[in-house]
């Protein structure tokens, strides 16, 4: 067996944080009231992190870019059929990468029209006073009684891919927490070194300032 590094640091880190974020999103949007002022910093940190992962897909570790799991459709008609290749059980399978670019899409569709959504009582997203009262109210109504039930039924069905793929003994979990895989056949494994991972905090730093820089228009109340 062969030890790969499939999972750097950053991308560890990011996955945590976003499941973190995810469910401090769900649980303040659920309170209302007072926990909206977390609602809008946990989102603030998802689109911060969103942000993070596009850039990283393309310039991260070899198993973290997208082009690594971006398969085309006749590789996902022969992996459903059992023809898969043995690339396809190192980073996300052609299955795992459908769910990530699906939950990647809906999370930056929440975050983005969460960024336009105002609650008529006292939050409004910082981009709410650059569009008309009608896009406003079409990006609520998506956030509040849409998009968070789709977010909601992708990552239960993440969670339930995770407990069967355990249930076949294939701890997708130990991975994401220690970065390595034990593989048949030997494979490049990601740069994690200290300077990707000083790279990566560069970039972080650039998505947390220009994320702030979008809370900053948001209007006084």
């Amino acid at each position: 067996m062969n030890k790969v590094r499939v999972w750097d640091l950053p991308t560890r880190i990011f996955h945590w944080a976003l499941v973190a974020c995810v469910f401090g999103l769900a649980i303040t949007g659920t309170l209302g009231g007072n926990a909206m002022v977390w609602h809008f910093r946990f989102g603030y940190s998802v689109l911060t992190l969103l942000l993070f992962r596009i850039i990283w897909g393309l310039v991260g570790g070899r198993w973290s870019r997208f082009g690594s799991f971006l398969y085309a459709p006749q590789s996902v008609l022969n992996y459903l059929k059992g023809r898969g290749k043995p690339e396809h059980s190192v980073g996300h399978s052609p299955i795992g990468a459908g769910s990530v670019f699906a939950m990647l899409f809906i999370l930056i569709a929440q975050a983005g029209t969460g960024l336009f959504s105002d609650d008529e009582i006292a939050f409004a997203g910082p981009l709410t006073r650059f569009v008309s009262n009608a896009t406003v109210g079409t990006a609520t109504n998506y956030h509040k009684n849409i998009g968070k039930w789709v977010l909601l039924a992708l990552v239960v069905l993440h969670i339930t891919a995770i407990v069967f793929y355990l249930w076949r003994k294939h701890n997708l979990v130990h991975a994401m927490l220690h970065g390595d895989k034990k593989l048949v056949a030997p494979v490049p494994a990601s740069r994690d070194d200290t300077v990707s991972r000083l790279a990566a905090l560069a970039v972080l730093g650039v998505c947390a300032a220009t994320v702030y820089w979008l809370s900053s228009l948001a209007p006084a109340f």
